[in-house]
């Protein structure tokens, strides 16, 4: 279980102050120096960390709740003084070629802006560059752009996942047309409930992106809404994007039972060929078995060769007559 980290930024038009604090005692006594305060927090598995930044910024208990408890479905919810947003961040591992998810909180107030999430993740990596560029305009506007900027890192992410997904249904494609197996169909089950967890992580975030781009938002300005729209267009896109693989992955499906039962039906084709091929083999040695003493042949001296002779050229002409129909070769 990782550590439980807290970093905070404070910034204004005119600079940026960052802190990390090391124990509860060192937050305490903090006291905000410039116009907005961002707070991040990796690892939520201490309460009395939660405990103690709910007294400070006035959380809700039912809030801490749903920040600790990390199966939340993406939701935005309003209260007097802030607006609570829940949303999943999805990393790509590649060592294992899967998906994984972590909830991401935001909670944004008039001059401050909360974000907590299960492990240190670096996605938020290029937000914190931008507030530190001398140059960059994020400084100038307020904690509202911020958490735009948050989500819209989320959102952006999501298209990478995405690429990895069709990366490897591709792959399975390939693999269900040539070489199907037990195992790929397994993969392609793999791939398919990753889509699944993906669509719904994005589903419920459109939604509430909408919700945050109505012009009776109180923590939006209409400047920043604008932005908002742009996330939400994002998110129609994954969803999209996102539906096509799904049904890549479910015609894979189709593929691989095309492939096995083809390669079932090859397989059934050659034992038949083979048994019919020997069948005159059979009847003829099943006619010769018989107990009669008066048989044609029976004492005759080349008997045996001319009865081999028999079964030879009985299964070269059964087998002419299949490779003429194609029945021998491979399709």
């Amino acid at each position: 279980m990782d550590k439980t980290t807290i970093s905070l930024i404070q910034y204004d038009g005119e600079g940026v102050d960052e802190f990390q604090f090391e124990s509860l005692e060192e937050a305490r006594k903090f006291r905000p120096g410039r116009e907005n305060v961002w707070l991040n927090v990796h690892g939520l598995h201490d309460p009395e960390v939660m405990k103690e930044i709910g007294t400070r910024f006035g959380l809700h208990p039912l809030v801490q709740e749903d920040i600790l408890n990390t199966q939340q479905r993406p939701k935005v919810e309003d209260y007097s003084d802030y607006t609570f947003l829940v949303a999943r961040l999805f990393e790509y591992k590649a060592d294992t070629a899967c998906l994984i998810s972590d909830q991401v909180s935001i909670v944004l107030g008039r001059n401050f802006v909360l974000s907590f999430q299960e492990r240190p993740s670096g996605a938020f990596a290029q937000i914190r560059e931008r507030l530190r560029a001398p140059s960059g305009v994020m400084r100038s506007h307020g904690c509202d752009y911020l958490a735009y900027a948050l989500l819209d890192t989320l959102v952006d992410r999501y298209f990478v996942m995405l690429d990895h997904l069709s990366d490897l249904a591709e792959g399975l494609e390939e693999q269900a047309l040539s070489r199907p197996s037990p195992a790929l169909l397994s993969e392609i089950n793999r791939v398919k409930h990753e889509a699944l967890a993906l669509r719904r992580a994005v589903w419920p975030l459109r939604e509430v992106i909408n919700t945050l781009c109505r012009a009776d938002n109180r923590y939006f300005s209409a400047d920043t809404r604008l932005y908002l729209r742009d996330v939400y267009d994002h998110t129609v896109h994954v969803l999209e994007s996102l539906e096509s693989v799904r049904e890549l992955l479910a015609d894979l499906l189709d593929i691989y039972l095309s492939s096995v039962s083809n390669r079932l039906n090859s397989e059934v084709r050659i034992l038949t060929v083979l048994t019919t091929l020997f069948m005159p083999a059979t009847l003829i040695a099943g006619i010769f078995g018989m107990n009669f003493k008066d048989m044609p042949m029976l004492e005759a001296h080349d008997g045996f060769g001319l009865a081999l002779g028999m079964m030879g050229a009985a299964a070269a002409v059964m087998a002419a007559s299949f490779w003429r129909r194609n029945w021998l070769r491979s399709r």
